[in-house]
């Protein structure tokens, strides 16, 4: 697969082009413990419903992507937002506003994005993204790190991270369970987001509540159109990928 270097180090992505030069491209930003080989088959259909571009690519440290080993500072995601995304943008060619699709983690990433560089976005989706710490999401990681010691977590991870799996899980989680990421919270860059949001989040999700979309509606400083799903946890494209694609098909139309 290609490969580009951002941020210093080497990064696996995929992209494939929008089907009419004047169409946009969907960056796809994967979850905490996800890859670009984990968002499966959604960037396509994505593509194939609208002809938008789409491009996903593994943050340092995950997926076939250089590992990164040692601890996370607590700003990760800002660093991601910041720094790291728009020169990903630049080395992959892209000279228009994309829309951001992140998941999790990736949806803050986006958001964070999208308030710092306000005019460089076209629209943002999130599912399940975090814009402050709720208490069900560090028991839930907590949980998670005694799964990933038990070995049945870290057997379905390594499929997706190899050799990196162990430095992955110990940046990510450290990073997460620490005492001063209590104090992590964007709420107040939300007003700088001017841009559409679609906001998605399962009401079964195990590591956030409807509290996050509620902000997100609350402090945006562009419209957000909410989506809450039943009988949905933490991944909606991969739960409900017929619904999901249906809102962001409309979404993004509507934006057209």
């Amino acid at each position: 697969m290609p490969t580009i270097v951002a941020g210093g180090h080497r990064l696996d992505l995929d992209t494939v082009p929008p089907a009419d030069p004047g169409l946009p491209t969907v960056v796809f930003l994967h979850e905490g413990l996800g890859s670009r080989s984990l968002w499966r088959g959604f960037p396509r259909h994505v593509h194939a419903a609208l002809g938008y571009g789409t491009l996903s690519y593994s943050r340092w440290g995950y997926g076939a992507s250089d590992a990164r080993p040692g601890d996370w500072p607590t700003s990760f995601m800002h660093d991601e937002a910041i720094h790291v995304l728009p020169e990903v943008l630049a080395r992959a060619g892209q000279t228009t506003p994309p829309v951001l699709f992140g998941h999790s983690d990736g949806g803050s990433i986006a958001l964070i994005f999208a308030a710092h560089y306000p005019g460089s976005v076209r629209a943002v989706v999130t599912e399940a993204a975090h814009v402050m710490v709720e208490a069900v999401t560090v028991a839930s990681i907590a949980e998670a790190r005694d799964r990933y010691q038990s070995g049945e977590l870290r057997a379905r991870l390594t499929r997706h991270h190899g050799e990196g799996t162990d430095s992955l899980f110990a940046g990510w989680s450290g990073a997460w369970l620490s005492p001063a990421f209590r104090q992590w919270d964007i709420r107040a860059l939300l007003p700088a987001v001017r841009c559409p949001v679609l906001a998605i989040q399962g009401r079964d999700d195990r590591y956030g509540t409807r509290a996050q979309v509620d902000a997100i509606v609350a402090g945006a400083g562009g419209p957000v159109t909410p989506l809450l799903l039943d009988h949905c946890g933490h991944a909606p494209h991969a739960e409900q990928p017929d619904g999901v694609l249906a809102a962001v098909v409309a979404f993004l139309t509507n934006r057209s």
